[in-house]
């Protein structure tokens, strides 16, 4: 791993603790409910993609949520520069994950896969 590399990472794990203590922070209940899985700085780290545990949320709740982290995002990207002390701080975007949606469903389908066998494998 090369030194910026190295830097990358470290800027991404220092994020991902500042985030959710500033949302924290927030007067609304709801933003201290999220769960904030990983965040993915550019190279440049001019921005950083954060995402999100999408929980069991309806599409709704998740306009909802991502309209409300957007109106948050200055807010919290100025808590980040004071608190590190940094010059400048990432653009935020907020998504949900729908990789831990998407991998449930694949194991989902080798466990019936698994199921299906032993059935035939019995008759």
């Amino acid at each position: 791993m090369t030194e910026a590399q190295i830097k990358l990472k470290r800027t991404e794990s220092v994020l991902l603790e500042l985030i959710p203590q500033a949302l924290g922070e927030m007067n609304d209940q709801r933003l201290h409910e999220l769960d904030i899985i990983e965040v993915v700085c550019s190279r440049g780290k001019s921005d950083a993609k954060v995402y999100i545990n999408p929980h069991s949320l309806t599409e709704q709740e998740k306009k909802d949520y991502l309209k409300l982290l957007r109106n948050a995002r200055p807010i919290v990207e100025t808590y980040c520069l004071k608190d590190q002390g940094w010059y400048r701080c990432p653009k935020f975007t907020f998504a949900f994950d729908e990789q831990i949606a998407k991998s449930k469903k694949i194991d989902d389908l080798f466990s019936q896969i698994a199921n299906r066998k032993q059935v035939k494998e019995v008759q």
